[in-house]
C-alpha cells in the first residue's frame, strides 16, 4: 500500500523563505505554512522581553541613584530641607538609610510589575489575542478602584514625600496637629505616635498638614525662673547665669549641650512676680531633661542665696 506524500504550501516555492527551509527540514505542511509567523513573532517577542528587562534595570538603577541620595541627604536638600551641616551627623545614618531601603523596595516592586504587565500585554498581541475587552475591563476596575481608593492613594504619596524629604523619623517628638508624641513607627500610610500618656496614635499621612519636629537638628532647652518684685534682678541675673553655666559642664547632661547658656533677662512681668528667661542649644530631644537639671540647680542657688520668690497666691473665703 503506497503512502501519499503531503503537498507542498504555495509558500514553499519562495526559495530562501523560513515556509522552504521547514518544508525541506520536517515536510510538514502545517509548520511551514506557519513559519514566517512563528519566527517573525518569535523575534519580535524576544525583542519585547529583552527591551521590558532594559527597562526594568534601568529603572531600578534610576531608584538606587534615588534612593542613595535619600539616604546621604542629598534628596532632601534639592527637596528644601535644612542643610546637612545643621544636623548633628550621629542622628543621619541609620535612620536614613533603613528609611530609603524601605521606598526603594517598594518603587523597585512598584515599577517591576509596570514593566512586566506592558511587556506581558504585548506579548499577547502578538499572538494575536484581541486586547480590546481586556483593556477595556481593566479601566473599569482601575477607575472603580481609584474611587475607591483615592484617601489609599494620598495617603501612600504623602507617606512616600515624608521620607524622601525626612521630615521625621522613629524617636522623634512631633506635633501633627491632631497628635503629638514620640514617633514608633513611621509607614507609607500611617505614622504610629506614643504621647506623654502612654496612648498611642495612628495618623494617616494624608492627613497630616504641618508636622513640627521637636528633634531635628537641635533643640531650645527653656528655664523661667519665678521671682518676686522685691528681688535685686541683677543678683538674680548674675547668679542664674553662674549656676547654669556651672550646671551644663556636669557630665550628666555636658554631652547634651550644644552651646552655653543664654540669660535673655526679664521674660514677664504679672500682678505675682517677675519671670526670668534662660535658654541653653541642646542635642534633639534632650531639652526636657536640661530643663529639669537647670531648674534643680538654681531653684537650690536661690533658696541658698534667700533671693526672694512669688508667693503663693490663696484664694479668698467668701462670708
Amino acid at each position: 500500500m503506497s503512502v501519499i506524500a503531503p503537498e507542498a504550501p504555495a509558500c514553499a516555492a519562495e526559495a530562501g523563505s523560513w515556509c522552504a527551509r521547514l518544508w525541506s527540514w520536517t515536510h510538514v505542511d502545517f509548520l511551514a505554512d506557519s513559519a514566517d509567523a512563528l519566527i517573525g513573532g518569535g523575534l519580535r517577542i524576544l525583542l519585547i522581553v529583552v527591551i521590558a528587562l532594559f527597562v526594568r534595570w534601568l529603572l531600578h538603577r534610576t531608584i538606587h541613584r534615588v534612593v542613595d541620595g535619600a539616604g546621604t541627604g542629598r534628596v532632601s536638600r534639592l527637596l528644601g530641607r535644612a542643610p546637612k551641616r545643621l544636623r548633628p551627623s550621629a542622628q543621619l545614618s541609620a535612620r536614613r538609610e533603613q528609611r530609603a531601603k524601605t521606598i526603594g523596595s517598594v518603587l523597585r516592586s512598584i515599577v517591576s510589575a509596570v514593566v512586566l504587565l506592558v511587556a506581558a500585554i504585548m506579548v499577547l498581541a502578538e499572538f494575536g489575542v484581541n486586547l480590546a475587552p481586556i483593556l477595556a475591563s481593566a479601566g473599569i476596575v482601575g477607575v472603580a478602584v481609584g474611587f475607591g481608593a483615592q484617601n489609599l492613594v494620598k495617603d501612600f504619596l504623602s507617606g512616600m514625600f515624608m521620607l524622601l524629604e525626612d521630615q521625621y523619623g522613629v524617636g522623634d517628638i512631633v506635633d501633627t496637629g491632631e497628635a503629638s508624641g514620640v514617633v514608633e513607627a513611621v509607614g507609607l500610610r500611617i505614622t504610629t505616635l506614643r504621647d506623654h500618656q502612654g496612648t498611642v496614635w495612628y495618623v494617616r499621612n494624608g492627613e497630616i498638614l504641618r508636622v513640627g519636629n521637636k528633634s531635628q537638628g537641635y533643640a531650645v532647652a527653656v528655664v523661667d525662673l519665678p521671682l518676686a518684685h522685691q528681688a535685686d534682678m541683677a543678683q538674680a541675673t548674675e547668679l542664674a547665669g553662674r549656676i547654669a553655666r556651672e550646671r551644663v559642664q556636669d557630665p550628666e547632661i555636658a554631652a547634651d549641650v550644644l552651646e552655653d547658656p543664654e540669660v535673655l533677662g526679664i521674660e514677664k512681668v504679672s500682678a505675682e512676680g517677675v519671670t526670668l528667661r534662660i535658654t541653653v542649644k541642646v542635642a534633639p530631644g534632650k531639652q526636657f531633661g536640661v530643663q529639669r537639671a537647670l531648674n534643680a540647680a538654681i531653684t537650690d542657688a536661690f533658696d541658698e542665696e534667700h533671693v526672694p520668690r512669688p508667693a503663693p497666691v490663696s484664694g479668698r473665703m467668701g462670708p
